[in-house]
C-alpha cells in the first residue's frame, strides 16, 4: 500500500459562498488537509471594497468577509486571502490604500457575465485606461484572472479551433503584459493548450491554477448523457487541451502550474434548473485524491519518491511560491486505499460532491489529517 506525507497545501481558488453554509464548505477544506485559501470575491453583494468603512448597499468589504470567514472556522488556516472583486468603481487610491494596510493581496478580474456572480465586471481595458493595473504593479497586487474574453458569438465562444479562452491568451491578456511586465498574475482555471502556452512562454511574473476537473475529463464527459455535475466555466475542453494541462503539472521543471480548485458549491436542488445548469463543480473533501487520480492517469507512479515530489510542488509549494506564503509545517497524508464519498449535508440543503455527481462515491485513493 502506498502512502506518502505532505504539507499542508493551500487551495488557491476557491468559493466558500456566505451566511450559515460558510461552516459547512471551511469545513470541508479542512478536512482535506488545507493549510489555507484563496476566498472568492463574488459574493451579494460583491466584495468589491477593502475597508468596511466605505462599505455601500452595492459593495461588501475584504474586511467584513474576512471576518464571517473566521468566525466560521476560517481562524484554523493559517492563511486566508479574499481578493478584491474589481467593478467599474474600483480606483488605484483603493489599491494604493488597500496594500498599504496589508489587507489587500489580491484583485479578481471577471469577464462581464463570464460566469456565477460575474455581472459586476467591467472589460479588462478598463483597468488598464483607469490606472488600476499600473497601481497594482507598483504595490505588487497580484491580479487573478478568468480569462475568456466576453461578449462573444457562440461561433467564436466555443468551436474547435478557438474559443473565449484561447481569444483572451492570444490576444488580450499578451497586451496587458507587454504594458505591465511586472504585474504579477494567476491565469485561474486553465483549460486549454494555448493557456498553458501562453503561461510557459512568460517569466515568473505569470503563474496558473488548474482544477481537478480539467485534469480528468474532458468535453466528451460533460455531455455524454448530459452531466451537469460536470459543468463549470471555463467548461471542459478536448483532450489535446487535457493532455497539454497534465503535461504541464508532471513536468519535473513545474515552478507555474499549482492547485486551485475553484470547488464551487451548489445545493442540489439548484445545480440544474429550467433556465440551465449552474456553473461549478464541487470538490471540498476529495481535491488531493482527485489530483492523485490526474497524476496517475498522466502515467505517474506515485509509489516512487520522484512522483511524489513532482506532486508536492504542483500541491503544496509552487502556489505557496508566487504568493509570497510559508509553506505549512503542519502535514497530511495520502493513501493508496478505497475511500467512501459522502454527500455533504448543509443547513440548506445536500451539496453533491463532483464524483457522487458522476455515479462514482468511492475513490482509490484515502486522507489522513
Amino acid at each position: 500500500m502506498t502512502e506518502f506525507t505532505l504539507p499542508k497545501w493551500y487551495d488557491l481558488h476557491t468559493h466558500f459562498r456566505q451566511g450559515d453554509v460558510l461552516g459547512s464548505y471551511i469545513k470541508s477544506h479542512l478536512d482535506m488537509g488545507c493549510a489555507g485559501a484563496l476566498a472568492m470575491p463574488n459574493t451579494k453583494p460583491p466584495t468589491a471594497v477593502v475597508f468596511e468603512s466605505d462599505e455601500s448597499g452595492n459593495a461588501w468589504s475584504i474586511e467584513r468577509y474576512m471576518r464571517d470567514l473566521q468566525s466560521a472556522g476560517g481562524s484554523a488556516f493559517e492563511q486566508l486571502i479574499v481578493p478584491l472583486y474589481l467593478t467599474k468603481e474600483t480606483t488605484p487610491e483603493m489599491i494604493i490604500a488597500g496594500a498599504k494596510s496589508g489587507i489587500l493581496k489580491a484583485c479578481k478580474y471577471y469577464p462581464p457575465h463570464g460566469t456565477t456572480g460575474a455581472e459586476f465586471g467591467a472589460p479588462l481595458s478598463e483597468y488598464v485606461s483607469s490606472g488600476v493595473l499600473a497601481a497594482m504593479e507598483e504595490v505588487g497586487v497580484v491580479l487573478c484572472v478568468h480569462g475568456e474574453e466576453h461578449n462573444l458569438a457562440g461561433d467564436r465562444y466555443f468551436d474547435l479551433d478557438v474559443n473565449a479562452e484561447t481569444i483572451f491568451y492570444s490576444e488580450r491578456l499578451p497586451q496587458v503584459v507587454k504594458k505591465f511586465p511586472k504585474l504579477k498574475i494567476v491565469c485561474e482555471h486553465i483549460t486549454t493548450k494555448a493557456a498553458v502556452d501562453f503561461v510557459r512562454s512568460n517569466d515568473d511574473y505569470i503563474a496558473a491554477t488548474i482544477t481537478p476537473q480539467h485534469l480528468l475529463y474532458t468535453i466528451g464527459d460533460l455531455i455524454k448523457g448530459l452531466k451537469y455535475h460536470l459543468f463549470c466555466l471555463p467548461v471542459l475542453k478536448y483532450c489535446k487541451d487535457r493532455e497539454a494541462l497534465l503535461s504541464a503539472v508532471i513536468d519535473p521543471s513545474n515552478t507555474q502550474f499549482f492547485a486551485g480548485t475553484d470547488s464551487a458549491p451548489h445545493i442540489a436542488a439548484n445545480k440544474a434548473t429550467e433556465c440551465g445548469c449552474a456553473a461549478g463543480c464541487f470538490t471540498g473533501g476529495v481535491a488531493p485524491q482527485l489530483y492523485v487520480q490526474a497524476f496517475e492517469i498522466a502515467g505517474m507512479d506515485m509509489s516512487q519518491s520522484g512522483s511524489q515530489d513532482i506532486f508536492k510542488r504542483f500541491l503544496c509549494s509552487n502556489g505557496a511560491d508566487f504568493y509570497g506564503l510559508p509553506v505549512s509545517g503542519e502535514s497530511f497524508s495520502l493513501i493508496r486505499e478505497d475511500s467512501k464519498v459522502e454527500i455533504l449535508k448543509t443547513s440548506d440543503g445536500d451539496v453533491m460532491p463532483l464524483p457522487v455527481g458522476l455515479g462514482c462515491n468511492i475513490l482509490p485513493w484515502n486522507i489522513k489529517v
